[in-house]
C-alpha cells in the first residue's frame, strides 16, 4: 500500500494540491500499480475533502474504488459521514497500539477504547464502507505493554475487518524486534491479514520492512522517496529492488521500470529534492566517476550489479572529471558516436582533468565542446600567452583590465577601461600591439553558447568571428567563465595571426 498522499504528506511544509493528488493517485494505481493507496486524512479541510473526492469519483469509473483508502479516527462516525460524502469506501480506522498511548492520550480504559471502535466499525459496515484498523504507536506497545496488544487483538478478531495494520509508528525498531514482534503476531493469529508500516527515524525502514515480511507479513506500507513525517516512511524504491532481489518468496505486481518517472514527479510536487545518492532514483547512484571503473565495465562489466539502471527505467553514465581515465571518456564517445586518435584521447583527457578541478562534473554534453577546443588548439604554434590578467566590475565605474602579455619570450603589461570587461580586455591588447607595431584583425561576430540542457555551471564556449584584411577566421574559448572563454578564444586568435 502506498501512503505518499497522505502519510508521506506529512512531511514537513509539503501539501499537495487536489489535481496533483489526482495526477498521482493515477499513475500509482495504472502505471506503478502499486495494490492500494492511502490518500487523505478524514475531515482535514475542505481542499482535503476535494481532492478526495476527485479521486474517488475517478477510481469508481476505471474499477479503483476499493484499492482508495482514507485515515479515519474513533470519532463517533463524525469520520464515517465524511467519507461517505466523499465518495470512499475503505477507512483505516487510527486506534490505539499502546497502553501508554491509550492512557495518557485518551485517558481511557482499554474496555471503554474497544467499544468505541466497535461501534465505529459497525457504523461504517452499515454504510458500505469496509474497515482497516491501524494500532498507533503498535512498536512501543509490544515492547511495554504487550498484555494489552493482544487484548486488542482478541477483540479486533471478532470484528468484521480486513486488515489490521501494524505500525513503528516512531521509527524505534530494530530489525530483530520488527521479524520477532510480527512472528509473535503472525503465528498467533495466521488467519489475519497483518500490514507493517515501518517509519526511518534510524535509518532502518527498509531493513525492518523486509524483516516483516520474512516474519509473515502479509502487506508493507511504503512512500515514494521515503516521504513522510521526520526522517519519513519506508522508501518504496529501494525497498521494492530489495524484495525483487532478496526474498524470493514473495512476488508482487509494482512496475520497477516506473519507480523513477513517480519519483521524479513526487520531487516535483513536494519541493523535496532527491539526495543525488539515493539508492535507485538518486542523480549519481547509476553513475561510474573513476575511469578504473569504466575500464572494468569495458572489460566484462566487471562493475555491474544486479541493480542494473535499465530495470528502472534509467542508464548507466560514466561522469567526466578529474578522476576521469581513458575510458570513460571512450564510453561518452561511444555514445555520442565519436571517434578519436590515442594521440588526440590523450590531450582531451588531460583537458577534462583541468578542467575537473576546477568543476566538479564535466557532462557528456560537454564533450564535443572539450574536442572542439582541444584539436583547434593543435593547429599552431603558441608564441603568444595571457600570461596574467585582473578584471574588474563595479557599480558606476566603467569595467578596466589590466594584462599581462608574453610575445615570443617578451612581457608586456597594460591596463584599460572599456564598455565591458572583454571590451577593456581588447583595449589592453591594442594598447600593446600598437607599441609592437602589431596590427589586430577587426572583431566581426562574437557568440556565445552552453551545451544543451546545462546548468548555471556548465562549461561556455565562446566563438569569435575575425576579419583580417579580406579573409574571416574564427577561434573558439571553452571555460566555465563566459569572459575567460572569450580571453582563450582570443589568444588562440593572437597565435594565428602571429604564425
Amino acid at each position: 500500500m502506498d501512503t505518499t498522499l497522505r502519510d508521506g504528506e506529512q512531511t514537513s511544509s509539503v501539501s499537495f494540491s487536489a489535481s496533483e493528488k489526482l495526477t498521482l493517485a493515477k499513475l500509482l494505481l495504472e502505471e506503478l500499480k502499486v495494490d492500494r493507496i492511502e490518500i487523505a486524512s478524514a475531515r482535514v479541510s475542505e481542499g482535503e475533502f476535494q481532492a478526495v473526492k476527485n479521486i474517488t469519483e475517478w477510481a469508481n469509473e476505471y474499477n479503483h474504488l476499493n484499492a482508495v483508502e482514507v485515515l479515519s479516527f474513533v470519532d463517533g462516525g463524525v469520520s464515517i459521514d465524511w467519507m461517505v460524502k466523499a465518495g470512499a469506501r475503505v477507512q483505516n480506522l487510527l486506534t490505539k497500539g499502546s497502553l501508554n498511548h491509550l492512557t495518557h492520550q485518551l485517558k481511557k480504559t482499554p474496555n471503554q477504547h474497544f467499544n468505541e471502535a466497535k461501534n465505529v466499525i459497525s457504523l461504517a459496515s452499515d454504510k458500505g464502507i469496509a474497515t482497516n484498523v491501524y494500532l498507533e504507536d503498535w512498536s512501543n506497545g509490544m515492547r511495554n505493554s504487550k498484555d494489552y496488544v493482544f487484548e486488542f487483538l482478541e477483540f479486533l478478531s471478532t470484528q468484521p475487518i480486513k486488515r489490521i495494520m501494524l505500525p513503528d509508528t516512531l521509527g524505534i525498531l530494530t530489525p530483530k524486534e520488527s521479524y520477532d514482534f510480527v512472528f509473535e503476531i503472525k503465528n498467533a493469529y495466521p488467519n489475519i491479514h497483518f500490514d507493517f508500516h515501518a517509519h526511518n527515524d534510524y535509518d532502518l525502514g527498509v531493513s525492518n520492512a523486509i524483516e516483516g515480511l520474512r516474519a509473515g507479513a502479509d502487506g508493507l506500507h511504503l512512500t515514494v522517496n521515503g516521504m513522510g513525517e521526520r526522517a519519513g516512511n519506508a522508501p518504496m524504491s529501494s525497498t521494492i529492488a530489495v524484495i525483487n532481489d532478496f526474498v524470493p518468496n514473495v512476488t508482487i505486481g509494482v512496475n520497477e521500470k516506473v519507480l523513477y518517472t513517480v519519483s521524479k514527479l513526487v520531487e516535483n510536487f513536494s519541493g523535496i529534492m532527491i539526495p543525488a545518492n539515493k539508492p535507485i532514483i538518486g542523480a549519481n547512484v547509476f553513475t561510474q566517476t573513476a575511469g578504473i571503473h569504466a575500464d572494468g565495465d569495458n572489460k566484462n562489466n566487471l562493475y555491474f550489479s544486479d541493480l542494473l539502471p535499465e530495470r528502472f527505467g534509467r542508464t548507466r553514465q560514466y561522469a567526466l572529471g578529474k578522476a576521469s581515465g581513458k575510458a570513460n571518456i571512450q564510453k561518452n564517445l561511444q555514445e555520442l558516436g565519436l571517434k578519436l586518435n590515442e594521440d588526440e584521447l590523450k590531450k582531451v583527457t588531460q583537458r577534462i582533468i583541468e578542467l575537473g578541478d576546477k568543476k566538479q562534473v564535466v557532462t557528456k554534453e560537454d564533450l564535443p565542446y572539450i574536442i572542439s577546443d582541444v584539436l583547434d588548439s593543435g593547429s599552431y604554434e603558441e608564441k603568444i600567452t595571457v600570461d596574467s590578467y585582473v578584471l574588474t566590475h563595479s557599480k558606476g565605474l566603467k569595467p578596466s583590465t589590466t594584462i599581462a602579455l608574453n610575445i615570443e619570450g617578451e612581457s608586456f603589461e597594460e591596463n584599460a577601461q572599456g564598455d565591458g570587461q572583454f571590451d577593456a580586455f581588447m583595449n589592453a591588447i591594442r594598447k600593446i600591439f600598437k607599441k609592437k607595431k602589431l596590427v589586430l584583425p577587426d572583431l566581426v561576430d562574437y557568440a556565445v553558447r552552453i551545451p544543451p540542457g546545462s546548468r548555471s555551471d556548465a562549461l561556455c564556449e565562446t566563438i569569435i568571428t575575425w576579419k583580417n584584411k579580406a579573409s574571416e577566421f574564427k577561434t573558439r574559448g571553452l571555460d566555465s567563465d563566459q569572459t575567460v572563454s572569450a580571453i582563450k578564444a582570443t589568444e588562440k586568435m593572437l597565435n594565428i595571426i602571429n604564425n
